[in-house]
């Protein structure tokens, strides 16, 4: 007669705020998010119920990942881009592929490093909002630079040929924009 007596299981556990990153990637107007996995598909399935992806796919070896990539690619709209969050070997072409490729924990994963377009030291997945966010904030700032740039510029170029101001109060607007749009991206350090 044989007894059972108990069982020993081995599973990798969430990390903590990962749930809270998932809901600030999606706050960040983000369509979709799925989970490409190599893990089984019960695991799979249960990480991705507990997180509220949108989808997940299991089982996945790095190909079958890069096939995965290249569906969803297909299905996105014109202006859609799709960004592929990894951290290792296996993830390196997805990463190169994806219209932005995040890599995470960038300590000792080279290739997943190279091929990445955005790379986060450590695997903290709030940082992903917080660069999406910033990377929105710089692109505003860029424009809104450029506009104070023209503006100013083109201004001073109409009164300087009609000879309403001379050449030192052009050269004192090129100054002050310069040190205005410095200003205004400086308020990116916050």
């Amino acid at each position: 007669n044989r007894i059972f007596c108990g069982a020993v299981v081995v599973s990798d556990k969430l990390k903590d705020g990962v749930q809270d990153a998932i809901l600030q990637i999606k706050d960040c107007k983000v369509k979709k998010c799925v989970m490409l996995s190599g893990d089984s598909e019960k695991v799979a399935s249960g990480v991705s119920e507990k997180l509220g992806l949108d989808a997940y796919r299991a089982e996945l070896l790095p190909a079958d990942k890069m096939r995965e990539v290249e569906k969803l690619l297909g299905k996105l709209e014109k202006k859609e881009k799709l960004a592929f969050v990894g951290d290792g070997i296996n993830d390196a072409p997805c990463l190169a592929r994806a219209d932005v490729g995040v890599a995470m924990g960038a300590l000792g994963q080279d290739s997943a490093v190279e091929a990445a377009d955005v790379v986060l030291m450590g695997n903290d997945l709030t940082r992903i909002p917080y660069a999406v966010r910033l990377s929105k904030r710089t692109v505003s700032t860029v424009r809104a630079n450029i506009i104070i740039s023209l503006a100013v510029k083109i201004a001073v170029l109409i009164l300087a040929s009609i000879g309403i101001v001379g050449m030192w109060a052009a050269i004192l607007a090129d100054v002050g924009v310069c040190i205005i749009c410095v200003t205004n991206s400086m308020r990116l350090l916050k």
